[in-house]
């Protein structure tokens, strides 16, 4: 097997080749939503992998959610194969960003440099990993050109609203099939010495409360629905949220205040529509006869999807017990069960190694509070050999001034092409 040192010594050379790569990915600003530019940044990875000889797919999820002529679900799998048979390691990354919001002190566009980091939309997450994926791949097809098995390398779509037009998609036409591919990284930004096993579940729904208009000045011939909403809202804080809180998880979860069950008030929407900030005049004076609440339930492997929705069923119930005229609707909207791979699966092994060669020290084992396009590789692909791992701060993500360090980038891709030439270099020739 060729030494680690010179394997380490050609991403050391890529240094500049990563900061730029990171920047371009950057700078090509695909907005979730609506799904903007998401052909661009696979053209520009297509022209970089087949430069580096793999062979290159590029995938409309055609009919996922969101897919549109105007803002097609593009996604691209590249594959490059060794010279004998052996096991596929499959780096997967979103190539989405989320909104870029207020706050900003750089351009959310500009992949400025200063300070050893990389500023932008995106930087973190992800496409500071999915760049050192890239580099980590290319470093070992250069320096190791005699492995056996392949690598993948896909940019996929939608992973900020639940994946479906990305790897969902594709796990579906059977590219993450067992048979096909046996490990996959994940590079979300979890910390460069950190390996995230998996993620809690989540269970949302849209719940809609229903009134009866009148005039504002005879409420008492209405039945406001908001009224309704805040008797709920008033149950969950009394008695839902207490429950949630008490309930701990062994899922090495993080932040430590996601190791319980949580419940996020999405949004509340009552009453008149907003009117558009142009319009001076004052609302009419209704009372409103439809109130809806979107929620967002996180819940822990110990707890069962079912239970989730019966609970919340029951605070409606004890509502409209002790309500007169009490009537909604429950939609759900978004169901996720829990994933968590085995600490002894290979891919984990494999990758704490790397860290431990690489940083001086055994990795730490979390997993996410949110979720992320693990959830699909495991239910839809039955793939449980896969993890998350890659560069950048996950307190970052979504946030004002978004950067990736660009140390933290050249030692992950060294832990990912350390854990190449592990898994890929086994049997010899």
């Amino acid at each position: 097997m060729i030494a680690q040192d010179q394997l380490i010594a050609a991403i050391s050379a890529r240094r500049n080749d990563l900061i730029a790569l990171t920047q371009d990915l950057i700078r090509i600003p695909t907005l979730n939503p609506p799904g903007a530019d998401y052909r661009q940044i696979c053209e520009y990875l297509d022209r970089r992998l087949l430069h580096a000889g793999f062979e290159t797919e590029l995938i409309r999820a055609i009919g996922a959610p969101g897919d549109s002529d105007q803002y097609p679900r593009w996604n691209i799998v590249a594959r490059r194969e060794g010279t004998r048979p052996g096991d596929c390691v499959h780096f997967n990354s979103h190539i989405d960003v989320v909104e870029i919001g207020h706050g900003w002190t750089t351009d959310p566009f500009g992949g400025e440099v200063k300070d050893g980091k990389i500023y932008g939309r995106g930087a973190c997450d992800m496409k500071g990993g999915l760049a050192a994926s890239i580099i980590a791949a290319e470093a070992f097809i250069e320096t190791c050109p005699d492995y056996a098995g392949a690598i993948e390398i896909s940019g996929t779509a939608d992973e900020e609203s639940g994946g479906f037009g990305g790897v969902a998609y594709l796990a579906e036409r059977g590219y993450f099939d067992p048979a096909r591919v046996q490990h996959v990284i994940i590079p979300e930004p979890l910390n460069k010495d950190r390996i995230c096993l998996g993620h809690r579940g989540v269970w949302w729904a849209e719940l809609e409360t229903k009134g009866e208009i009148a005039h504002g000045s005879m409420p008492f011939l209405g039945d406001c629905a908001v009224r309704h909403m805040g008797a709920v809202v008033a149950e969950m804080e009394h008695r839902l949220f207490p429950a949630l809180a008490a309930r701990r998880t062994d899922m090495p979860v993080v932040p430590d205040g996601a190791r319980q069950s949580t419940l996020n008030i999405n949004s509340i929407h009552g009453g008149e529509p907003e009117q558009d900030a142009a319009y001076t005049g004052l609302p009419s004076p209704c009372v409103p006869d439809r109130c809806r609440m979107v929620i967002d339930r996180r819940f822990l492997i110990e707890e069962d999807i079912d239970d989730v929705e019966a609970e919340f069923r029951a605070v409606l119930k004890r509502v409209g017990d002790a309500r007169e005229n009490f009537d909604y609707d429950l939609r759900e909207l978004h169901r996720v069960l829990p994933s968590m791979t085995e600490r002894d699966a290979p891919i984990v092994t494999t990758v704490a190694r790397a860290i431990e060669a690489t940083l001086g020290h055994a990795p730490d084992y979390v997993v996410s509070p949110g979720t992320y396009d693990q959830k699909h590789i495991d239910r839809i692909g039955r793939l449980k050999n896969c993890i998350a791992y890659g560069p950048g701060i996950l307190d970052l993500a979504h946030k004002p001034d978004e950067y990736v360090g660009i140390d933290d980038m050249m030692q992950s891709a060294q832990v990912m092409a350390l854990s190449l030439a592990e898994l890929l270099l086994r049997a010899e020739p």
